[in-house]
């Protein structure tokens, strides 16, 4: 500290990050109030009014004020720096929130220290991560009627625990149980339906036509326990993709992004998501892209720079569970996975974490490259050589995959455009166009569906 900066302090005045005191009572809530938001500094000897009063430093003082923080709980670090007669206590951010004083619970809001009330300090200490949703007790779930054997049963094969000691044993020794009743975890896992308990546990998975959200395809919404609805969602998102055929000594079947990335993507939506949050998981597939989202960003106290190198759970138990049946493989290296088999497919993918988390895999332009795609596969020229039957299977195909453009599809088959509108009303018995003619779309009849996927 130096004049100029005193000088700069006393102008600008008391904030988010500085406090003025003559004295130092009441300073046990201030310095709880820095540490439970982003740290800051009090000037001991400075008045409300930022004019400088100063105050007699000793060394007992400084002691006193060292004792101040030792007592908090739990104890906060601080710094004491002199200048003239002032004496400035630096409070550093602290990294075991919330903290308290003999008064309670104190968080910096601008230039006031609030108290904060029991349903503050809940929210806020759900948000430091210090209440685990999963380690929770589930008060209203009964294990005599809400509990579902078979699904029990099943965990149990899949994490090859015996099954001939007393169920109760099992979910103690898994750490499922306090005071006789089931954590959340277990209710995810062992409830024959979980939105009976948490209306957010839900799945939305949805197919659009485009690169917006303006026409929807496919919908699906998955609500039975939480291995379920993980296994039901995965294959949606499989049922929608493209599968590239690769010419070899064999031909062998290659998903257009790599499965091991989509899973391990959408684990950690159900491992990391908040679960204290109203929000839900999303699928949302494009024609350009895959997108996976879930409620809460990066957890409390991670460290960015940490991103893709380490693993900090949100919800340790259930990350227990899911590591039991393999569905987690090494712990802190799923980001890099995906990052590594997306390269491999030469692909884009992306990490935002804002209210929400979503990766955002990148897809070959399969509207662009349908018609080019399909071409290959029928030969070079199929527009020019291949005859109208293979023409017409290369557009159903299309359609069924949700792919098809008329205007792109006669370009790329090089073909005119009213070639391709003669053959689809020659197809009329085997789709159906759904929506006014700006913004409605192509699809399969239900028959001609369970053919060409059956």
């Amino acid at each position: 500290m130096n004049r100029k900066g005193l000088n700069f302090v006393l102008q600008e005045g008391e904030g988010q990050y500085i406090e003025f005191k003559e004295s130092f009572n009441n300073l046990e809530k201030e310095i709880v109030a820095f540490a439970n938001a982003s740290g800051g500094k009090v000037f001991l000897g400075v008045s409300d009014k930022n004019k400088v009063v100063g105050i007699k430093i000793t060394n007992k003082l400084k002691s006193q004020i060292q004792d101040i923080a030792r007592n908090c709980d739990p104890n906060i670090f601080i710094e004491i720096e002199e200048f003239e007669n002032i004496l400035v206590v630096n409070v550093l951010e602290g990294k075991d929130k919330p903290y308290s004083c003999s008064s309670g619970f104190y968080l910096r809001a601008g230039p006031n220290s609030q108290k904060m009330k029991r349903d503050e300090i809940i929210e806020f200490s759900k948000k430091e991560g210090k209440i685990k949703f999963d380690q929770m007790a589930n008060e209203e779930f009964d294990l005599g009627n809400d509990f579902d054997n078979y699904k029990f049963k099943l965990y149990l094969e899949k994490a090859k625990i015996t099954d001939n000691i007393n169920k109760f044993d099992v979910l103690k020794n898994l750490n499922l149980i306090e005071n006789n009743k089931l954590r959340n975890a277990g209710v995810l896992f062992f409830s024959s339906r979980i939105t009976n308990f948490f209306m957010n546990a839900v799945i939305s998975c949805v197919l659009y036509q485009g690169n917006t959200k303006t026409n929807i395809i496919d919908k699906k919404e998955f609500n039975a326990d939480i291995l379920s609805n993980f296994e039901n969602s995965y294959n949606f998102i499989l049922s929608k993709l493209n599968t590239n055929y690769i010419i070899g000594r064999e031909r062998v079947e290659k998903l257009e992004l790599p499965e091991k990335a989509i899973r391990e993507a959408l684990i950690n939506a159900f491992v990391h998501r908040d679960y204290f949050s109203e929000g839900h998981i999303q699928i949302d597939i494009f024609l350009d892209r895959l997108e996976i989202s879930n409620p809460g960003g990066l957890v409390s106290g991670f460290d960015q720079r940490d991103f893709g190198k380490r693993s900090l759970p949100r919800n340790s138990l259930l990350m227990d569970m899911m590591l039991r049946v393999n569905k987690v493989e090494k712990v802190g290296s799923g980001i890099q996975r995906i990052k590594d088999s997306m390269k491999e497919y030469g692909l884009i993918v992306d990490f935002e974490s804002t209210g929400f988390f979503t990766v955002t895999f990148q897809r070959k332009d399969v509207g662009k490259n349908a018609g080019k795609n399909a071409g290959k596969n029928a030969g070079k020229n199929a527009g020019k050589n291949a005859g109208k039957s293979e023409r017409q299977k290369l557009i159903l195909r299309s359609i069924g995959k949700g792919n098809f453009n008329q205007r792109i599809f006669a370009e790329e088959l090089r073909v005119n455009k009213s070639t391709i509108e003669r053959d689809l009303k020659e197809l009329k018995d085997k789709i159906e166009f759904v929506g006014s003619k700006k913004r409605g779309f192509w699809r399969l009849t239900k028959l001609i569906k369970i053919i060409l996927t059956g």
